[in-house]
């Protein structure tokens, strides 16, 4: 089986005063795992509604290989959709349930037999193919879902939050299931989920949606990394964020190529610079921000600073930066230590403003990690300028 290229040219929904989609304008590449994020509410199921023909766009066109379907119906588009429910006929067995489709068609029996058995094979499911749903787990009811939309030999397979009625361990190994099956047959994959953690898994590229909009299309890589809003900064993950200025914009050699080395005032963190257009004006003991950026910005530009709790070093000691001026460093207070097994959650209070900073400490080495953080330590929180970001839009 080969994936369609399915093309989302300008489409725009409303339901009475809602604008459930907003010129929403974007590409899905040809057997791409391709996620559609966001929370409940942001458009995501009403635009998965419009690819799969159930709904109709008010304005715009869906196109699979150029082939506009808006108009035809759901089976005449070479897609098939796995719901959340599963949707599977409870009197009949297994088998019965993926050949239904097939059964429709009049298929010969011999033809039925080789086709079912195939993709019962693929989901791993070949032993329960005499059972009832009612006598097999959530997880296989999926996978049962999931062959019997595959045996129509789909171009692009539609999947709308399929994991979310399963618990938490069940979810991560049917991640892991979807994932090799998109591997193997290597058709285009749409996957619409509220769970970020589940879209960083599994995908190729990720939309993060909200309100009606695309905010971002990226790899998960891309998203979590360079997070083109506030939203997503703070959707995707954890993270510190705080309202900035910039005092000051010069190039910089990064380890990743030339970019520019951003100066901010950050009143959350105890910059308390007079933007004068003398940066000089800056009082010596009020430190600023250090980050680096791929583009310039304008002296006394309005910015959000973002830097991810794991990437922020916490130590007892206060750090030796060897001169370096790149790293920010700041003195605090642990206001709540939280062990969650593989890492510690740290929320510290700085000395200066009172600001609560998130800090994540991995457990990789526990017992050669230095003496325990506790409870009201005094500790010190450090982190490199190449690693926070700058989003320049303030979303309020």
């Amino acid at each position: 089986m080969n994936g369609s290229q399915v093309k989302i040219d300008h489409v725009s929904k409303e339901f009475g005063d809602f604008i459930a989609l907003n010129d929403i304008n974007f590409t899905i590449n040809q057997g791409e795992f391709f996620t559609l994020l966001g929370p409940s509410g942001c458009g995501k199921t009403t635009l998965l509604r419009i690819i799969a023909g159930f709904e109709n766009p008010d304005d715009g066109a869906v196109l699979f290989d150029d082939t506009n379907v808006v108009g035809l119906p759901p089976n005449k588009r070479h897609s098939n959709t796995v719901f959340q429910s599963y949707a599977l006929f409870p009197h009949m067995t297994v088998f019965e349930n993926v050949a239904f489709s097939l059964r429709l068609k009049k298929v010969d029996n011999a033809t039925v037999e080789e086709k079912v058995r195939k993709y019962l094979s693929l989901v791993q499911l070949e032993e329960h193919m005499y059972k009832k749903p009612n006598q097999l787990s959530g997880g296989q009811r999926q996978r049962v879902a999931i062959a019997r939309a595959l045996i129509n030999e789909p171009k692009v397979l539609l999947l709308d939050e399929p994991l979310s009625a399963l618990d938490a361990k069940l979810r991560s190994s049917l991640l892991v299931e979807l994932d090799r099956l998109h591997d193997k047959i290597g058709i285009t994959f749409i996957f619409v989920t509220h769970d970020q953690s589940e879209a960083l898994a599994v995908s190729d590229r990720i939309a993060i949606m909200n309100k009606g909009n695309v905010l971002q299309i990226g790899t998960p890589f891309e998203v979590y990394e360079s997070p083109a809003t506030q939203f997503v900064a703070q959707f995707i993950g954890e993270t510190n964020l705080f309202e900035s200025t910039v005092v000051k914009c010069e190039g910089y050699k990064a380890k990743s190529g030339e970019e520019y080395m951003v100066t901010l005032n950050t009143p959350a963190l105890g910059m308390q610079a007079q933007l004068t257009g003398d940066t000089q004006a800056t009082k010596e003991e009020d430190k600023n921000i250090l980050v680096t950026d791929y583009e310039h910005t304008d002296e006394g530009q309005k910015v959000a600073f973002t830097i991810r709790p794991e990437k922020i070093r916490i130590t007892l000691e206060e750090p030796n930066v060897n001169g370096r001026k790149d790293i920010n460093v700041f003195k605090g207070v642990v206001e709540e230590p939280v062990y969650t097994g593989f890492q510690s959650k740290f929320y510290i209070k700085l000395e200066k403003t009172g600001t609560i900073v998130k800090v994540f400490k991995q457990h990789t080495n526990y017992l050669d990690d230095g003496p325990e953080i506790q409870w009201n330590d005094t500790v010190y929180i450090s982190w490199s300028a190449e690693d926070g970001y700058i989003v320049e839009d303030i979303e309020k």
